[in-house]
């Protein structure tokens, strides 16, 4: 039940599958093509480090990252696993196709560093209603899996 004179409108929420569970909130960062970590990240800084890549420049570090799938090298399994531990990996990954190397980096995080990184799937429907830029919040578990945004501030409902 809302409140009276509340906009139901701000709050949205995407239907996403859990690949690895986990809670991650941060700003939306949408990449244009898929990268690869081994090569096109910095290790130490999350620093997107490919000079052809259209997000160049940028930092994946607690951001929620937008996209397809990884590029390359089955090396960026390690990549991730290793920027989830120094604290530089995005807070969580929203991916519209499987991929196993990206899953695989944080699934062995979570089991060797105790750190859980959320990575969902959304299908093409949730993939277009997603908002280009902003603060999301991701939560994956066994049940299932969101992405929530323009949640409003009721903190004591």
């Amino acid at each position: 039940m809302s409140r009276p004179g509340t906009d139901l409108a701000r709050e949205s929420r995407v239907a996403a599958e859990s690949l690895c569970p986990g809670v991650g909130c941060g700003e939306l960062l949408w990449l244009d093509e898929p990268l690869s970590l081994w090569g096109g990240t910095d290790l130490a800084t999350g620093m997107i480090t490919d000079v052809h890549h259209p997000q160049h420049g940028l930092s994946i570090a607690g951001r929620v990252l937008v996209m397809s799938a990884s590029r390359g090298s089955s090396s960026s399994t390690s990549v991730l696993a290793e920027q989830i531990r120094a604290g530089v990996a995005p807070a969580a990954i929203v991916l519209s196709s499987r991929d196993a190397i990206i899953t695989l980096g944080a699934l062995a995080a979570a089991e060797v560093y105790e750190v859980w990184l959320p990575i969902v799937l959304v299908d093409e429907h949730g993939r277009t209603a997603l908002p280009r830029s902003g603060p999301v919040a991701v939560v994956a578990t066994d049940a299932g899996a969101s992405v929530t945004w323009n949640t409003p501030p009721f903190p004591n409902d």
